[in-house]
């Protein structure tokens, strides 16, 4: 399962559309809440999410649709062989603070492996895209007003090999956890930088870091994206214990709930 370009358009339009309601509603000082797991949401959030559903719902309407929002409000559809994962807003807590590291996801899973992804940062303007056997690219939003522009000629990126005396680790901003700081130090990866939502997996991509442990919680909407970008530019993602880190965990105690990972580049797991 392949998309074609017309409906590829049809996405990378609706994550910048996305993208404009979220600058909008932080312009506009919109109030948070929390969910039942104590992370927070907005109406960017929401907004974001309607814009993105009726997009995916144009361009590819035979296809299965996992969306965080409509999940926690109890909408949890079960994974098929083909569905998106949607994240209309990672790094919900970088947009509250007034940080950058937040990002639009959309992730295409077909036979549990993620093969295409979308990423974009409003509040940068970078948009990055990966499809498995095609490759990474970066784009750049370098325009005053958004909605009358599109993002220039893509550049191809692709991870790095990596210096094990030098390596450097990215690690997230908001959800650190003591057994990632533990990891970090017993594989003396000295150097650290820190990012939030899904842009640690496009450092990786682009070649600016090498590796990227996670120990604490995440969904599988806040790896998608990210995953199928980073595998096309040339970098794995594995279980912890280095198994397959598959998608479509639906028949679980907690629907799409992900193990711990570790994300990296060219050749770095022999190093461990």
């Amino acid at each position: 399962m392949k998309l074609d370009e017309a409906q590829k358009q049809v996405l990378r339009d609706a994550m910048l559309a996305a993208g404009r309601v979220i600058m909008d509603v932080r312009a506009a000082g919109g109030d948070h809440k929390f969910k039942g797991d104590g992370s927070p949401v907005t109406l960017a959030d929401t907004r974001a999410e309607v814009i993105l559903l009726k997009a995916l719902s144009e361009a590819a309407p035979e296809i299965t649709v996992v969306a965080e929002e409509a999940a926690e409000a109890g909408h949890i559809p079960k994974a098929t062989r083909v569905f998106f994962l949607v994240d209309p807003l990672d790094g919900t807590k970088e947009f509250i603070r007034g940080g950058t590291d937040f990002t639009v996801n959309i992730g295409l899973i077909v036979d549990k492996n993620p093969v295409f992804g979308l990423i974009y940062v409003p509040a940068t303007g970078a948009f990055y895209e990966g499809e498995a056997g095609q490759g990474a690219w970066r784009r750049q939003l370098d325009c005053a007003v958004v909605e009358t522009c599109q993002p220039k000629e893509k550049t191809p990126i692709s991870v790095r090999d990596a210096d094990r005396e030098n390596l450097m680790a990215v690690a997230s901003r908001s959800h650190r956890a003591e057994e990632t700081n533990a990891w970090l130090t017993a594989h003396n990866v000295k150097d650290t930088v820190s990012a939030g939502s899904s842009l640690k997996f496009c450092l990786l991509a682009e070649g600016k870091a090498d590796v990227y442990p996670r120990h604490g919680p995440t969904m599988e909407w806040d790896t998608a994206a990210g995953h199928a970008i980073l595998s096309a530019a040339g970098g794995r993602v594995e279980t912890l214990d280095g198994k397959t880190f598959g998608y479509g965990k639906y028949d679980q105690t907690r629907p799409y709930l992900n193990p711990g990972f570790i994300a990296y580049g060219a050749n770095i797991r022999k190093m461990f």
